[in-house]
């Protein structure tokens, strides 16, 4: 397994919509299996494609305290949702940066498990959030793209001038 670099924010790639992956094949195999080093190494519990310079419509995921649950979606797509929760989401391109979003808190999602298989599933609390976090990067969309004009710019603020400390 490789690890591969996390694309930061401000870079281009995070703000594209990602195109659908056909089928499954043993170079996708492959990007899943970093993709999980990578995301664990970080440590985090979701990582999309984007975010490893990758622009197709993948998500790793594993919200378990022992990271022995790992979830692999290929081409996912929230079919339902209901209720909402508020949810403290943070995310491995702009470190350091955390803030409450608003999202609902039971989803259905469909997608392709690492087997070529279309798969149902449910999901609520964390991992409705994590999944529907992971979602928005294969859409261009950021955590900070839900939060309020003023605290989307504080965040901003308050991650560039960490960026700027860490280049010093």
């Amino acid at each position: 397994m490789e690890k591969l670099d996390i694309v930061l924010y401000p870079e281009s790639g995070l703000r594209e919509v990602c195109k659908p992956i056909p089928e499954m094949n043993d170079e996708i195999d492959k990007l899943i299996d970093d993709m999980f080093y990578t995301m664990y190494d970080a440590p985090g519990i979701g990582l999309a494609a984007p975010q490893v310079a990758v622009q197709e419509r993948l998500i790793v995921l594993d919200i378990s305290e022992t990271k022995d649950q790992p979830i692999a979606l290929i081409n996912p797509e929230i079919i339902r949702s209901a209720g909402e929760i508020t949810w403290e989401e943070g995310c491995l391109s702009i470190p350091g940066i955390y803030a409450k979003v608003k999202r609902p808190s039971d989803i259905i999602v469909r997608g392709m498990d690492r087997d070529g298989k279309m798969i149902e599933m449910e999901a609520n609390e964390l991992l409705a959030v994590c999944i529907q976090h992971e979602i928005d990067h294969l859409n261009g969309k950021l955590f900070i793209d839900h939060l309020s004009g003023l605290k989307r710019t504080r965040a901003l603020q308050k991650f560039r001038k960490s960026m700027e400390e860490q280049e010093q």
